[in-house]
């Protein structure tokens, strides 16, 4: 590609109050193809809207840009001209985005619980790095005490975490919902259960949640009485207490387990969502493209 500076003078008079970048691509595809067909299947278009196109864009200049032929296409020695020029001018415009993130250097923070941080490091952040590779990205890890993994707190800029939580000012979008079951040792009694009940779960050790935790979060994620509990700040607390001293606990079926562990679903709760979070009074386009990037990977 011929990189070249551009003058106002060298702009067609028609463009000068605005270039058609859209129909200059569609002309330098149209050229580099040599044929309009070819050109329309690179450019994900039919034939018929890119030949008006051209035509349209011959109007504008004045000037025919493409010799027809049984074959294809060829330069006109104004075609030519305009190749030289919309290539260069081209460029440039693709060079825009990535030299003004540059001169910005953005940053976003990413929030997360223990059991989405995975989820964040592993799928969305390389993503997002794709649209955005000036942007510096940085994850926060929460523990069970804040559902909102840092928004509340004004800690981050988006959340990728569970529901149920109080979002009182925070936009939520689902990305997933995954049922949850009692984590339990392989040797309960319960263990080899296809599924449980509340009432199955009765007079049995919980863990405990944080004081001051989310109320409606510590409802959903706790069972039975447990004030004698130790309280438990991170899933693996809850996982080893579950394993050495046969606490139950709640989890998604889906959770990672060690040896000697199992998840047994339970009937009366509804799913826990994976959520991508935000606060309400965000403008950030950043934390607009992450939420588009969240539900494009889930959804594929």
């Amino acid at each position: 590609m011929v990189s070249k500076t551009i003058s106002v003078d060298s702009i067609p008079r028609g463009y000068r109050d605005g270039v058609d970048l859209r129909a200059l691509r569609y002309f330098v595809a149209v050229a580099e193809e040599r044929h309009v067909g070819r050109a329309a299947s690179r450019l994900h278009m039919t034939q018929p809207p890119l030949s008006r196109a051209i035509r349209h864009l011959e109007d504008e200049l004045g000037a025919i840009l493409f010799e027809r032929t049984p074959k294809g296409v060829t330069l006109t020695a104004a075609g030519t001209v305009l190749y030289d020029e919309a290539a260069a001018l081209l460029g440039q415009a693709d060079r825009i985005p990535d030299r003004v993130s540059a001169a910005a250097a953005a940053n976003l923070t990413i929030g997360t619980l223990a059991d989405t941080a995975e989820h964040a490091g592993g799928r969305l952040v390389p993503l997002f790095r794709d649209r955005h590779p000036y942007v510096n990205v940085s994850i926060h890890e929460a523990d069970l005490g804040d559902p909102t993994a840092g928004l509340r707190a004004g800690l981050v800029d988006v959340a990728l975490t569970r529901t149920p939580f109080d979002s009182t000012g925070i936009s939520t979008r689902v990305l997933r919902a995954v049922p949850v079951g009692v984590l339990m040792r392989d040797d309960d009694p319960l263990a080899h259960c296809r599924s449980v009940s509340a009432g199955d779960l009765v007079d049995r050790r919980w863990v405990r949640l944080p004081d001051g935790a989310d109320p409606v979060w510590t409802a959903y994620w706790t069972c039975g009485t447990h004030d004698d509990s130790p309280v438990m700040r991170t899933v693996q607390e809850c996982v080893q207490a579950v394993v050495w001293n046969g606490t139950s606990a709640l989890a998604p079926v889906d959770q990672p387990l060690p040896a000697g562990l199992v998840v047994v679903p339970l009937d009366d709760r509804p799913p826990s969502e994976i959520v991508v979070a935000w606060p309400k009074t965000s403008r950030s386009p950043l934390v607009r493209s992450f939420v588009q990037v969240a539900e494009t990977s889930y959804r594929t």
